[in-house]
């Protein structure tokens, strides 16, 4: 429970299956009070028009902050340098880790399109090459570092940079959470990097994050 009241009003614009849960985790950590405001994605998959209606690229989190005496101030995330200041960590899972698992969801995507079926083999050739050729490869060597990030960091891997938790940890389990479903990260292949993401899940902020996801929309899915 915070430990004072608080003198602003804080509504996380959520989008099903996205980063967006880790702000919730980030604020349960903090705790900090918060309403939600859930979006569900379109058919294609994509976001819903209305999120426009509270930032103009339409981006998922984006958090409004309101005062007594002031206008709305509203943060859409960026993990870039000049707005996030993270390190090394927290640039490396935007920029290399996301791009990378982006690539796999569109051929994902490809391999289950509903085509007809003489063009099936086709499409499953194709996605099929790009796995093997660049992906597969690719994610090896990420979780092989990442493996090793782990093996090597304070405190015996408890944790990803540093002795305690830092915003690295909470923004990099979506995409592990991802490359469990789409580029095969198991506990057989790399152990230290999944038993860290089982740690970062059983957190008692993930627990009332994903909680109060369910309270909102009925389920919770980390990934779609």
């Amino acid at each position: 429970m915070p430990t004072q009241e608080q003198d602003f009003k804080v509504t996380i614009h959520w989008l099903e299956s996205s980063r967006a849960q880790r702000v919730l985790v980030l604020l349960e950590e903090l705790n900090l009070k918060y309403d939600i405001q859930a979006y569900k994605r379109d058919k294609d998959g994509l976001a819903p028009s209305e999120l426009q209606n509270i930032h103009p690229l339409g981006k998922s989190p984006t958090v409004v902050i309101e005062t007594p005496n002031e206008q709305p101030l509203v943060l859409a995330e960026s993990a870039t340098e000049e707005w996030m200041r993270f390190r090394y960590f927290s640039h490396y899972i935007e920029g290399s880790l996301m791009s990378l698992l982006g690539i796999a969801a569109v051929i994902r995507n490809i391999q289950n399109a509903p085509v007809p079926f003489f063009i099936k083999p086709i499409t499953r050739m194709i996605s099929g090459k790009i796995s093997e050729s660049f992906l597969d490869p690719n994610f090896k060597r990420h979780f092989n570092f990442l493996e090793s990030q782990l093996a090597s960091s304070p405190n015996h891997g408890e944790y990803l940079a540093r002795e305690n938790l830092t915003v690295a940890d909470i923004m990099i389990v979506f995409p592990l959470q991802a490359a469990i479903e789409w580029a095969g990260l198991s506990k057989g292949t790399h152990p230290k990097l999944h038993d860290y993401l089982q740690r970062m899940a059983a957190r008692e902020s993930s627990r009332k994050a994903e909680k109060r996801i369910v309270e909102a929309t009925g389920s919770f899915k980390p990934v779609f």
